[in-house]
């Protein structure tokens, strides 16, 4: 995910108690680059956030399949991804302002017509804007870990949030989650295995995803050690 300082990391709900969020308000500051990409690229490639269901062929003009990734950071790999599979369509949630500028930089560039943007909260836009069985793929790489015991239960992939990724995808499709914590990855494998309607595609941890490009973060990682696990599910 992006870098920046953390301003916020979660709300209140109406109970009284924690509310997950999908992501972390970052004070990263956004180039002038990514800035011109924002005020003019905005309307075409933008799907603004709505309370009714979207429509992703009066979006995209088609009825190819349709990937969600939760939280691309920069876009590279999501940009990438669209690329290789221009005969699939991908919706990338995302609040970081710098990394929306600069995935819709690459939308332009690559002039990729498979690639559409929510600046949202995921959660709401998954529970308000996403039919349930609509989704061939859930892509969700590098969530944010929160290392210290205390904020684990801030960590995006664990119910009732997998019932709710599970709820989207049709039968068939999948999630991939990638991280480089071993403890988040270890969380992550028992949450979603408690889903009834999720299948471990593999025994445990699943190989590398060829399709899956390297971005900076993981080259970093791997700089340091930390070789990223990877999960992959099957909606049954």
């Amino acid at each position: 995910m992006a870098g920046g300082d953390v301003l916020e990391t979660g709300e209140a709900s109406n109970s009284g108690g924690f509310r997950i969020k999908s992501y972390v308000l970052r004070s990263g500051r956004t180039s002038k680059a990514q800035q011109r990409s924002l005020d003019r690229l905005s309307g075409a490639y933008c799907v603004p956030f709505t309370e009714s269901p979207i429509d992703f062929r009066a979006v995209f003009g088609n009825d190819n399949h349709v990937t969600v990734e939760i939280g691309f950071g920069m876009g590279s790999a999501t940009a990438e991804i669209a690329s290789e599979n221009p005969q699939k369509n991908y919706i990338g949630i995302e609040v970081f302002r710098a990394g929306v500028g600069r995935l819709l930089w690459e939308i332009e560039n690559r002039r990729l017509a498979n690639v559409r943007i929510i600046e949202h909260d995921a959660i709401d836009v998954l529970e308000k804007m996403i039919p349930d069985g609509s989704l061939d793929a859930f892509h969700i790489f590098f969530p944010d870990p929160w290392l210290k015991k205390r904020h684990r239960k801030r960590r995006l992939v664990k119910r009732p949030f997998t019932d709710i990724l599970a709820s989207k995808l049709k039968n068939g499709g999948y999630i991939c989650m990638v991280s480089d914590c071993a403890d988040y990855c270890d969380s992550a494998l028992a949450e979603l295995s408690a889903v009834k309607t999720l299948r471990n595609a593999c025994l445990k941890f699943a190989p590398r995803q060829r399709w899956r490009p390297i971005t900076k973060f993981e080259e970093k990682s791997l700089s340091r050690g930390r070789a990223p696990t990877e999960l992959l599910f099957i909606k049954e």
